[in-house]
């Protein structure tokens, strides 16, 4: 019996962290409380031609108005947002050029990219204003965060991009999981 639940603790634990993802997604692992950073470069990445899921209401991630923002190579990390968590993503440029970031929540097991994402649960998008925004200091920093407050552990993808034109810029990740 001891042995069936070593195996059996064994297992689940192996399942939380060992995740198929889909080809292109760097899977990044982060402990409840704690951040882990991972630095990436755009060159590694691909153009998105058709940004059409990204103001799909099945996602609104960010409107039309925007897609020049995200129009350059895309790079993409996974991780998993376990429950009663938070968790906080900032993507800071490697030199002080824009940059955008935007991840989506899915089911735990549901593994889209775009575009061929035909609904998300949640998606959140951060790039440079064109305008101020009274609640906002403009910087070169972007930010993004999930909640989580259900008793489910969703997957989190997470999509690190520029303006049109640009393949090749060099940045870090930031992945911090919160507890409440």
């Amino acid at each position: 019996m001891l042995l069936f639940l070593v195996c059996f603790s064994m297992t689940i634990s192996i399942n939380l962290y060992s995740q198929n993802w889909p080809e292109g997604v760097t899977p990044v692992s982060v402990n409840t409380n704690d951040s882990v950073t991972v630095n990436g470069n755009l060159s590694s990445g691909k153009i998105i031609s058709d940004m059409r899921w990204a103001w799909s209401s099945s996602n609104a991630c960010f409107t039309q108005i925007q897609s020049a923002k995200f129009r350059g190579n895309h790079v993409f990390y996974g991780t998993t947002i376990k429950p009663g968590t938070m968790m906080k993503l900032k993507l800071t440029p490697g030199t002080s050029d824009e940059m955008a970031i935007y991840g989506y929540m899915l089911g735990e097991n549901d593994m889209y990219l775009p575009p061929k994402l035909p609904q998300c649960i949640t998606c959140e998008a951060d790039y440079k204003r064109d305008r101020p925004v009274k609640w906002r200091v403009e910087n070169n920093d972007r930010l993004i965060e999930f909640s989580n407050p259900t008793e489910n552990t969703y997957t989190i993808i997470i999509g690190v991009s520029a303006p049109v034109g640009v393949t090749d810029r060099k940045f870090s990740l930031m992945v911090k999981s919160i507890s409440y």
